[in-house]
């Protein structure tokens, strides 16, 4: 454990804001659909893809960061009104194999157009320049990471506190039929949840690509297996308990990448999953719930 410094509990943090947006991503789909989205790991490959290709052709900075929030967002949407709009009133198993299917064809379709090497994004790898604060060399997209998903997420508390939009994501979240019943429009709460999730892959595909610019099929799989397990791990029944869930898995898994010497890195799968296994015989409603957990989704 000789490897633990500051600069590794600021990168876990860095990690853990990154993984803390891909819950809440994931958690208000799950929240309004009950439909946890297994192909928010290619989503964000989408837009990572998106960000390739505009360095690739010489675009400016700012222009591939809208091409990749234009097609992730874009794809979030045909992925609503293709599959889960017709699917919504099916067995919530039909709707998680579908969403397998969507993600195997959206990774089968990326390794056919780009090829098994994939492409490289350098457009923002000066964002991985270390910036030095007092002793600690401290990168510049773990700054970046922190601040922007304290933002995204405060942002987020208010839309569903201070709208109207929010107010019927959370009532339809808790109880949909009667929320539907009350006046609440189900496509308008569900496409905004979808659009929300969108943006927040979309965040999420810009960060990771600064941290990892070789982008091909696999690309955030990995991730997003982690935080799907952070998720069930953080207590799924509510969107803050999911979102500390990601941020905690995601410390922990810098953390332990960071302390581990470079020639037993190999071990971190096993020991962040057997982690993993031991908080849910220890607490299977989730680490951040109360009792068995509550009846509120957002």
């Amino acid at each position: 454990m000789s490897n633990i410094s500051w600069q590794t509990l600021v990168d876990a943090a860095g990690l853990g804001a990154i993984y803390a947006l891909m819950a809440v991503g994931i958690g208000l789909v799950f929240g309004v659909l009950r439909l946890v989205n297994f192909a928010y790991g290619q989503l964000i490959m989408a837009g990572a893809f998106a960000l390739a290709v505009a360095a690739e052709l010489g675009w400016p900075v700012w222009a591939g960061i809208l091409l990749c929030f234009g097609v992730v967002i874009a794809l979030s949407l045909v992925m609503e009104w293709v599959v889960f709009r017709p699917l919504r009133t099916q067995a919530p198993a039909v709707m998680l194999v579908a969403t397998f299917a969507v993600a195997f064809l959206m990774q089968s379709v990326a390794l056919l157009w780009f090829g098994a090497f994939g492409k490289i994004a350098v457009s923002l790898a000066w964002l991985n320049r270390p910036i030095a604060i007092g002793p600690v060399d401290i990168r510049a997209i773990t700054i970046v990471a922190i601040v922007v998903a304290f933002l995204c997420l405060l942002a987020l508390v208010l839309l569903l506190g201070r709208t109207t939009v929010g107010l019927h994501m959370r009532a339809a979240a808790m109880d949909f039929r009667t929320a539907r019943a009350l006046g609440v429009r189900a496509n308008r709460v569900i496409t905004a949840a979808v659009l929300i999730s969108g943006a927040l892959a979309a965040i999420v595909a810009v960060m990771l690509t600064v941290q990892n610019p070789l982008v091909n099929a696999n690309f955030a799989l990995r991730d997003t297996i982690i935080v799907l397990a952070g998720v069930v791990v953080g207590g799924m029944g509510r969107l803050s308990s999911a979102t500390f869930g990601g941020f905690a898995i995601g410390f922990v898994s810098g953390f332990l990448g960071g302390a581990l010497p470079t020639s037993q890195s190999q071990y971190l799968p096993s020991l962040l999953f057997g982690l993993v296994i031991v908080v849910l015989l220890i607490r299977p409603g989730g680490l951040f719930t109360r009792g068995r957990g509550s009846v509120e989704r957002v």
